[in-house]
This record gives C-alpha cells, structure tokens and sequence, in this order.
C-alpha cells in the first residue's frame, strides 16, 4: 500500500496557497516570522491511532521515540492518546515527564546510559531498560543495589539484520554500535535472571531508521522469537516483546508499508510462534510526526552563477540537518507557486558552509521574499537544530484546525550567550 505524498491531508494547496490544515503558511510566517516548523494537530494524532488501532484487542504499548521530536506540545498530545516514550538520555526522561507522560511507560534505550541517568530513571519508575551490554548491565545492577531497588530490563538484541537504509541509521547490523550480539543474548539473559537486584521483563530489537520494506522487520521478529523460545526452556520467561521503530515515510518516491500493515505482520508471526500471551512493544518516531511537520523559510535572494544557480533561504543546516548529514532529499514547495519563470537550483542557506543545502537541483520559480516550504520535516529537523554561526533556533507552531499555537518561541541572540562569560 503506498504512503501518501507528504503534501497530502496536513499540507495542501487552497486557493493558491500552501495551507496546514485550515491556516495559510503565509499567515503564519507574517505572525511567526521564519524560519519557522509548523507541525499538523491532526496529522500527528492520525499517524498514532493508527497505531494504536492496529494493535486493539491484545495487550500493547506504542512507545514513541521521541528523538524523533521532542517538543512538549508533541509529547503532550501523544500522551493525552496513552503512549508510552522511547528514551534515550535523562534530558529525554526530564521532556516526557514534564509534558505529562507515564514513567511506566517508559522505555530507556541508548548504549552509554551513566550512573546518573540510571539513578534517575529507577527514581521516576520507569517501565524498563533496555540492556545494551555486559558493562551496562553491571552498572544497572550497582545503582539499583545502591538505591535498594530492583531495575526492570530488557535486552536490545543485535539480529545482524540488514534494514536496507543509510548507513548512519542502520542499528541492526554486527558493524553498528547498538545492541547486544544475537548469539550472546542468551548468556546475557542468564546472567541478569541471576542477579538480585535486576528483574529480567522483556526483549527489545531495532534495526534501524527510515525502512521501507516488511521484510527486515519480519526476519528480525523471527530472531527475537527463536530467542524468546529458547528462553522460556530455561525457564526465563519474559513479560514483553518489543519490535522497536523505524518505519520509513514517503519524503519522494520511497512506498513503505503502511502502519497497519506493518503491525499486521509483525503479530501474525507473534502469533504462529505461540506467544500471543506477550505484551508487544513498538517504538515508532519518525512515522508518527515526519509527515505531520514542515520547515517555513523565506528566500533572500536568487542567485545565478556559471555552474549552478542558488535559492538562498533563511534557514540553513543548523536549522535541518537531514540534507547536508544524510544526502537527504526533502520535498521543496513554494507557499505560492507562480506560473512561470522556473530555473533549475539549489536551496541553500546562509551558513558558511559549503555543505549549507536543503534541496539541490530543484526547478522552482523563487523571488525574494517568496516562502518556501521544507516538506516531510516534523522528524529529526529541530530535535538535530544547531546553533552553528550563532543562529537562533526556529520557533515552533502546532496548528489545530484554523487556531496556530507557537509551542517554542524563536531563540534570540542573547539568549545564545547567555550562560557564557568573558575572562577577567
């Protein structure tokens, strides 16, 4: 089933104008100024329900990941619906608590966890930990003997699962850093059901970002599975089965399954292998707010040159990293598109950088003060925003029907400096 187009429902086309739900980009970037991320309401509560829908009638938990975007007004509205977060730093843990998120419903992943984020995550009682080495473990182990508590944990395995994305967010592979080697799970299950001050709940799996295919998913689940069953024959029985995230989104020609689909499949083989009795985890991110989200800007200059012509725009790489960090291609569309007068170019920003780029080799008809819109950008745009050339982050709106709410002001210079000082 194909994806639908990142312009489609949440951004459309009225009247000649590039609207977000029912309120013109214009109208925004005259009040908000650019640049500027305007996230979708609707879009974002759709993509989760799907979801949740997906797994109704059977013990389940959607676990958003929320490195994908951490804004409290997106936590806010994903807890208000019951999910549970994927973390991966205290700061993280700090974010969804304070947007009103569960801590039982936490799940703390990442492969360098210190003694103070522990420590933090047993205070808040957080659902579980998700084991990503021997050292991890030990360290787990200490700070909840410390604390007098007994720490919740999972094993991320390492299923040497090719997902078939870019080499950066692939985490499924025997080369990435994340997880625990499938053929050492088993001993390191044996190890943690041993220790006092441990209990051992679930497994855990992610094999990386921005799939497109069922295929890696499915291989993946059946490895899990084989050492699910090989853990309840040593009488190591676990509470949960978590699929992990990654489901690609549509940002130009990629069709990935969609969210039912994908579930679909995945509690099929739960269910051959006979563990329909298991609460099955899925930590979806980048599917719940990509689509849902784009990057106003406005052009400062159009500018020809011998080899190649450049958009200039106000915003840049330390806005969106996506571009200049993964060769990404984003969808680049005027908020009023004009009929003519289109060359090619590439959008480029102001950051002295000749890796500066947003979209390269587009034909688009741009004058100055022309808005453009940065598509598919609810994910990983400003979650990854620098303030690279002394550059105030974007502001933040989430737009509800015909209301627009700014969720984060843009930051001002001194705001930049403001935790610094000179020698004296």
């Amino acid at each position: 089933m194909k994806s639908s187009s990142p312009a489609d429902g949440a951004f459309a086309l009225r009247d000649g104008a590039l609207h977000c739900e029912r309120v013109p980009l214009e109208a925004i970037a005259q009040r908000f100024g650019t640049p500027t991320y305007v996230y979708s309401r609707a879009a974002i509560e759709a993509a989760f329900r799907s979801y949740r829908d997906a797994l109704a009638g059977r013990p389940a938990l959607v676990c958003y990941a929320m490195k994908a975007n951490s804004n409290l007004a997106v936590l806010d509205l994903l807890a208000r619906l019951g999910a549970g977060f994927d973390i991966v730093s205290g700061g993280e843990l700090a974010r969804a608590l304070a947007a009103g998120g569960d801590p039982r419903k936490v799940v703390f992943s990442g492969v360098g966890k210190t003694e103070e984020e522990i420590a933090q995550a047993l205070a808040a009682g957080i659902l579980c930990f998700n084991l990503e080495s021997v050292a991890e473990l030990e360290t787990i182990e200490r700070v909840a003997a410390r604390l007098g508590k007994r720490a919740p944990v999972s094993v991320r395995v390492n299923p040497d699962v090719d997902p078939k994305t870019h080499r950066y967010i692939a985490t499924g592979l025997k080369s990435n850093k994340f997880g625990v080697a499938w053929s050492d799970a088993v001993a390191l299950y044996r190890r943690a059901a041993k220790l006092a001050h441990v209990e051992v709940v679930g497994i855990d799996c992610h094999i990386g970002s921005q799939i497109t295919e069922l295929k890696p998913y499915v291989d993946a689940a059946d490895l899990v599975l084989d050492l699910v069953d090989e853990l309840q024959r040593d009488g190591i029985r676990l509470h949960h089965v978590d699929f992990g995230g990654g489901l690609g989104i549509c940002y130009r020609d990629e069709v990935p399954p969609a969210i039912g689909e994908l579930i679909a499949a995945l509690l099929a083989r739960v269910d051959a292998r006979g563990h329909a009795d298991k609460t099955i985890l899925v930590e979806p991110g980048r599917s719940v707010v990509g689509n849902a989200g784009a990057l106003l800007a406005r052009t400062i200059v159009v500018k020809r040159g011998a080899e190649r012509n450049f958009a200039i725009v106000d915003a840049a790489m330390n806005d969106l990293m996506r571009p200049a960090l993964y060769d990404a291609w984003m969808d680049v569309q005027p908020v009023r598109p004009r009929d003519s007068g289109a060359i090619v170019c590439d959008v480029v920003g102001p950051v002295c950088e000749s890796g500066d780029w947003l979209a390269r080799e587009r034909a688009l008809a741009l004058a100055p003060g022309d808005l453009i819109a940065v598509m598919g950008a609810g994910a990983y745009g400003m979650s990854m925003a620098s303030n690279y050339n002394t550059r105030g982050r974007a502001a933040e709106v989430v737009v509800d029907g015909d209301r627009v709410y700014c969720v984060r002001r843009r930051e001002r210079v001194e705001d930049l400096f403001a935790g610094e000082s000179v020698l004296p």
